[in-house]
C-alpha cells in the first residue's frame, strides 16, 4: 500500500475502542471533507474510493474485531490488512468464518493463510476459512464482512492498492504513485442488514466449502 501516516487511534494493535461502541460517525475522519453532512444517515454512509480513505476506514473496522468476523473477498492482495487478520486468526476469542475466491488463490496471502493452517491448525483457534467458488461454480465475488455482529462492509472495493486507493504520506489523494479504481465501500450499522448480510456470508462460506480445492 505504501507508506502511510498513521495516527495513534488507527495504529495496529494499540485500537482506542472497541466495535461495541463504534459509531458511524468514527469514521468521518477518512473523509475528504472530514464531516458529514447534517443530515447523513446514522446507520449508513458510502464512501468512495480515491476521495475518501477507504484504506483506512478498513483497517479502522478490522484493528478493532474482538468477538467475530464473517468475510468474503474476491481480491485479497492487501498486505497490512492481511497483517491484521492474521493476528484475529490466532486469536481463540475470536471466530472466524473466511471465504476467498478459488480463481484468485495464487495470490501471495492467500498462501499464507494456508501456510498457517498447515502450521498452526487455525480451526483450533475458531478460525475456518476456505478458498472455492460460489454455489453455481462461478466466481465468488462479494466483498465485504460483518464484525463482532456490530459492522457491516461491503461493496465494490478489492483489497489492493488500485482497490482501496493508494494515498500518499499527507493522506490526499494525488502525488507520486497515486492510483485509484472507481470503487465504492459502504460501511453500515443497521440490525436488519447485519442480520441478514451475515446469514448470507454463512452460506457463501458453506457453498465454496463444497467446490474448494486448496484445502
Amino acid at each position: 500500500m505504501g507508506n502511510k501516516a498513521q495516527s495513534p487511534s488507527n495504529t495496529l494493535g494499540t485500537p482506542s475502542e472497541s466495535l461495541q461502541t463504534f459509531n458511524l460517525i468514527d469514521l468521518q475522519q477518512y473523509t475528504q471533507e472530514k464531516s458529514y453532512s447534517t443530515n447523513a444517515s446514522k446507520d449508513f454512509h458510502l464512501f468512495y474510493v480515491g476521495r475518501d480513505d477507504v484504506h483506512d476506514i478498513l483497517k479502522h473496522i478490522l484493528s478493532r474485531c474482538s468477538v467475530s468476523l464473517y468475510l468474503n473477498m474476491f481480491g485479497f492482495d492487501d498486505d497490512e490488512l492481511n497483517t491484521i487478520l492474521m493476528a484475529k486468526a490466532l486469536d481463540p476469542n475470536i471466530t472466524m468464518l473466511i471465504t476467498l475466491d478459488s480463481s484468485q488463490a495464487g495470490g501471495v496471502h492467500e498462501k499464507a493463510l494456508l501456510d498457517a493452517d498447515k502450521a498452526n491448525n487455525l480451526s483450533a483457534f475458531n478460525t475456518h476459512f476456505v478458498i472455492g467458488s460460489s454455489a453455481t461454480n462461478q466466481i465468488s465475488h462479494t466483498k465485504g464482512f460483518v464484525a463482532d455482529g456490530k459492522v457491516g462492509a461491503e461493496g465494490s472495493t478489492n483489497w489492493s492498492g488500485s482497490g482501496e486507493g493508494t494515498f500518499v504520506v499527507t493522506g490526499k489523494a494525488g502525488g507520486p504513485g497515486y492510483k485509484a479504481q472507481n470503487n465504492t465501500q459502504s460501511v453500515f450499522t443497521d440490525s436488519d442488514t447485519i442480520s441478514r448480510f451475515t446469514a448470507e456470508l454463512i452460506a457463501e462460506h458453506l457453498a465454496a466449502q463444497k467446490t474448494s480445492t486448496a484445502k
